[in-house]
């Protein structure tokens, strides 16, 4: 039995209304958020768009900002997807590498396929790996910069990751973190969530032509993953110095920044 079939349920879905209940309490999330992923891959990149209204490459522009990369500096980019976010460290920095790590197969297919339309001096910098966030197959202190972009939210157990994102990192080195968030402002946080729980499903469900229930998922994954002051107090016990927020649209993204000390 293949990975994707076990995962799915009767109904041919890896998410339904019991498993959505909160999904970062259940055993096997990994295994249903890799098959998640490989449903989508296809049109992740298309929904990833016009779900955030085309704010979603600012976003990761701005986290490109935040790292600090000098030149010829190694960047580590978790939970790559697609690549979007590795090819802007590329293209947007002088980073001598840039290593996109995913554990989603048909995700890192297109980011390969991206990847090969890239003039050679942008591809030449480029790699991609598969791999998990929890148990990355890197030395210790290998990386100047690591960055997870919309994915520690979809790991098992995004403390060990973040465990993980400090050991490989130099001395010096910065965690760069994207996630969703939940806006302060009322009027914000109301649209927000009636525009991720009652439009985004049904529209991104339809554009993807999805049976995984992914775009479920992701309004409860949002909704139930931690706070930023609890990822700003897991970066700090996990070692980490200077950790930081910014608000990026109003506040429904968050960009953490962090530092491991020498």
């Amino acid at each position: 039995m293949s990975e994707q079939t076990h995962t799915m349920q009767g109904d041919g879905t890896a998410w339904n209304a019991q498993t959505l209940a909160d999904p970062h309490a259940l055993p096997d999330k990994a295994d249903r958020v890799r098959s998640m992923f490989g449903a989508i891959a296809g049109r992740y990149d298309l929904n990833n768009r016009v779900h955030s209204l085309w704010r979603d490459q600012a976003w990761r522009r701005f986290a490109v900002r935040q790292a600090e990369v000098g030149p010829g500096q190694t960047v580590v980019d978790v939970a790559c997807g697609t690549g979007d976010l590795t090819e802007a460290f590329a293209a947007r920095t002088e980073a001598a590498r840039v290593i996109g790590i995913d554990f989603t197969p048909e995700m890192l297919d297109v980011a390969r396929e991206k990847s090969s339309r890239l003039g050679p001096s942008l591809r030449d910098r480029v790699e991609y790996r598969r791999g998990d966030a929890m148990s990355l197959d890197l030395p210790d202190r290998f990386a100047d910069v690591v960055s997870i972009a919309f994915g520690i939210r979809n790991v098992q157990e995004p403390a060990k990751a973040i465990a993980e994102f400090a050991r490989v990192l130099k001395p010096g080195g910065r965690l760069v973190i994207l996630e969703f968030d939940r806006p302060r402002l009322a009027p914000v946080r109301w649209f927000n969530e009636v525009y991720s729980a009652r439009i985004m499903p049904h529209t991104a469900t339809w554009l993807a032509g999805d049976r995984s229930g992914a775009y479920r998922y992701l309004p409860k994954s949002v909704g139930t993953f931690m706070s930023r002051e609890a990822m700003l107090k897991l970066l700090e016990s996990s070692g980490f110095s200077d950790a930081r927020a910014n608000s990026l649209t109003l506040g429904i993204c968050a960009c953490y920044r962090a530092i491991r000390p020498g």
